[in-house]
């Protein structure tokens, strides 16, 4: 399995949008899942961070993921626009 160093998750009511960087910063992988299939593709991936904005279920997913052993990382909405606005796919590392 390719090297995955973080995963981005835009979370929705019925399908998740996925996205994994490997540790250069390049596309390891775009996947859309059902809610369903969401622990089981995550528990086959390497431990990494995982990216979600902060909203109302992003805690229960945080929980959820967190058990599988991801280190998850909620950033507020303001800090997802840029990544929309400028349509970049490039991941870099948050900083808390």
């Amino acid at each position: 399995m390719e090297q995955v160093h973080i995963i981005g998750i835009d979370l929705a009511k019925h399908g998740f949008q996925l996205h994994g960087a490997r540790p250069d910063g390049s596309v390891a992988f775009r996947k859309k899942l059902t809610r369903g299939k969401v622990p089981g593709f995550l528990s086959s991936q390497p431990r990494c961070l995982i990216a979600m904005e902060a909203c109302a279920s992003a805690h229960y997913w945080g929980r959820e993921i967190g058990r599988l052993g991801h280190e998850v990382k909620l950033m507020p909405p303001v800090y997802v626009k840029p990544y929309l606005k400028r349509q970049s796919y490039q991941v870099t590392p948050l900083r808390y």
